[in-house]
């Protein structure tokens, strides 16, 4: 299976940017479809952005596009959300996901099997 550790957090200004990593290692990180997820303080956790195995595939919710870029390097075995424009609402612990068995770049979080223990981002105003 795989394990997932994210980096790249921290307090930044609105207005301003942040890049995320999350950096995979057990297995075979082109197999996985790979997730953003990120949870603000007594809230849900929420879909940000998706991409497919091969990178070509992406998808991102509509309160980060254009402001977000999710990417990937398989040969790093890394995924990135590129963070422009931030907000005070883009405040929260942000978690990567994974999954080897789904074809789809779903935003639910129940089809993602693994997850990294999150990093946090604070945007302050």
């Amino acid at each position: 299976q795989v394990q997932l550790v994210e980096s790249g957090g921290g307090l930044v200004q609105a207005g301003g940017s942040l890049r995320l990593s999350c950096v995979a290692s057990g297995d075979t990180f082109s197999s996985y479809v790979m997730g953003w997820f990120r949870q603000a303080p007594g809230k849900e956790r929420e879909f940000v952005a998706a991409i497919s195995r091969t990178g070509v595939g992406l998808r991102c919710a509509d309160s980060v596009l254009g402001r977000f870029t999710i990417s990937r390097d398989n040969a790093k075995n890394t995924m990135y959300l590129q963070m422009s424009s931030l907000k005070p609402e883009d405040t929260a612990v942000y978690y990567c996901a994974a999954d080897r068995l789904k074809t789809i770049l779903s935003m639910k979080t129940y089809n993602y099997k693994y997850w990294g223990q999150g990093t946090q981002v604070t945007v302050s105003s």
